[in-house]
């Protein structure tokens, strides 16, 4: 392939749907980070201020929110920046940095979803040694462990596509993602997919065990407890769920438009799958987690 047709820059075609509107969807994205900060913000601010709330299930919900900080920063304001310009070129570099965050993010956001999940467990079937077995020590431990573990697979994988080359220019997306970028490589990827499969698979089957596992286990408790006790567990546990659901949803909304064929669906439609898992669940989880905070 002659480097001449190597290109350094994509253009985010998914802009071009939305130029009819750009002022009111600029107005709508802005107003959508700044709720996903603020709400985020006020969480931690409060789970720090509030003594009362150094617990193991509040240090997860504050390092949820840390994320979700991250994840909208790196997003939205590329999005904001884009409504507001006439051209839509993001450089490679730029392209790749966005590609890291957004998917560290994901990861880093199922991980901590995972441990939230085996606190509830330990916190359900094991109420008396909850402490010792939740100590701080420990707690700090999967919390760095969250990070590290979703920061360094995908940051292996990571490599392939930055040592890449780059044919094609137009993403159909309003971001860069991985699959979207890898697709105008210059060369075959059928290597690159299955190595993809197999970091998906490390990114999400461990963590959707353990919820599997740690919820199985509550279950199983609360068939053989009291109705006070079954009631409480489910009022323990309810947001956790949600979380976890509302977050599947996302990814499954990411996977069908990015490997099936869509073009059926409208692509305003299409766009809104691709950015559930960005926005909603940053979003939302502060209100799940915070209405159980009376400090808030």
């Amino acid at each position: 392939m002659d480097n001449g047709s190597v290109v350094t820059s994509f253009i985010l075609n998914a802009y071009t749907e939305l130029e009819d509107h750009r002022y009111l969807y600029f107005t709508g994205f802005l107003l959508l980070f700044i709720l996903m900060v603020l709400a985020n913000v006020i969480l931690i601010t409060v789970i720090y201020i509030e003594h009362c709330l150094h617990e193991p299930m509040y240090f997860f919900m504050c390092n949820l929110a840390v994320n979700g900080i991250y994840g909208s920063i790196s997003l939205l304001p590329s999005i904001l920046g884009y409504l507001l310009s006439h051209t839509y070129e993001i450089s490679l570099a730029a392209c790749l940095l966005q590609i890291f965050c957004i998917h560290s993010h994901a990861a880093v956001e199922f991980c901590i979803l995972a441990v939230m999940g085996y606190d509830r467990y330990v916190a359900t079937c094991h109420p008396l040694h909850y402490h010792q077995l939740m100590s701080h020590r420990k707690v700090c431990a999967l919390i760095a462990l969250s990070w590290f573990y979703s920061f360094t697979v995908f940051g292996l994988y990571f490599i392939l596509t930055v040592q890449r080359t780059f044919c094609g220019m137009i993403i159909e997306k309003l971001h860069c993602i991985n699959f979207e970028l890898v697709k105008l490589s210059c060369v075959e990827i059928s290597i690159q997919s299955k190595v993809g499969f197999v970091v998906t698979v490390f990114l999400l089957v461990p963590q959707l065990f353990m919820i599997l596992f740690s919820y199985a286990q509550i279950l199983r408790i609360c068939l053989h407890a009291s109705k006070e006790s079954r009631g409480k567990a489910i009022q323990t546990c309810t947001p956790h769920l949600l979380a976890v659901i509302n977050y599947i949803v996302g990814l499954l909304f990411e996977f069908i438009q990015s490997r099936f064929n869509m073009t059926h669906v409208p692509y305003k439609a299409r766009i809104f799958m691709s950015l559930y898992f960005l926005i909603i669940p940053p979003l939302s989880n502060p209100v799940i987690y915070g209405i159980r905070i009376t400090a808030i």
